[in-house]
């Protein structure tokens, strides 16, 4: 059959059949609009072929005229971005530590602590801790609560706690503190040291309280 009795009689009766129009939003429906589907679906496929192999099996004599062909479906552009671990990579999980007994009695309602953030060395108890820009940088305001501490054993004593995992999107300083090291934490303290934590006072308030002399403002960052 010739082209022209393809394009014109066979695939019009097919898509008649079918119950599909004769042109979508890149044209009409040919002969050859099923060749670029199928180099599409080659190179979209679990083992797809590579650029030079889809240009020797389509016989192009340059790898520009294949590119034209070939399509990444949406599926696989999606699954290419989630690979690719962006937002993985700016995102930490940390647990988090819910008191039922406070909740359940109204108390937190009073202002009573009842969520309980592990940082590692200790616990924070402020509501909004993913929007503290201490969270990665502690500066052991009021809301801190030290593991070891009386407050922090008869917490860990509760038998009615409810263990749950929160995901905390990070700030490129705050990956960087992760990443690199304590040159990026310490940096990263220098700029939140005269930032307002939770509780009021800066972190160079804090160093200077009695309380808090000998003491670092800035501690390990958080898991």
């Amino acid at each position: 059959m010739t082209k022209p009795h393809l394009n014109h009689t066979v695939i019009p009766l097919l898509c008649y059949k079918a119950g599909v129009p004769l042109q979508d939003t890149r044209g009409s429906i040919t002969t050859h609009r099923a060749r670029s589907t199928i180099a599409s679906q080659l190179a979209n496929a679990k083992d797809p072929m590579t650029l030079l192999e889809l240009q020797q099996w389509l016989g192009h004599r340059s790898p520009e005229s294949t590119r034209h062909y070939v399509m990444v479906s949406p599926t696989k552009l999606s699954k290419s971005y989630t690979d690719a671990g962006y937002f993985g990579r700016n995102v930490r999980t940390i647990e988090v530590l819910i008191d039922q007994t406070v909740v359940t009695s109204g108390a937190a309602a009073t202002g009573e602590p009842w969520k309980f953030y592990d940082l590692g060395h200790g616990y924070c108890t402020y509501d909004f801790f993913d929007q503290c820009p201490h969270r990665m940088a502690c500066a052991k305001c009021a809301f801190y609560r030290p593991k070891g501490s009386s407050q922090a054993q008869m917490l860990e004593a509760k038998t009615n706690l409810l263990r749950m995992k929160q995901e905390i999107p990070l700030s490129e300083e705050e990956q960087a503190a992760i990443d690199d090291g304590l040159a990026a934490l310490e940096k990263l303290c220098e700029k939140l040291a005269d930032i307002p934590t939770p509780a009021g006072p800066t972190p160079n308030n804090l160093h200077t309280l009695p309380m808090y002399s000998g003491s670092s403002a800035c501690v390990d960052q958080t898991h």
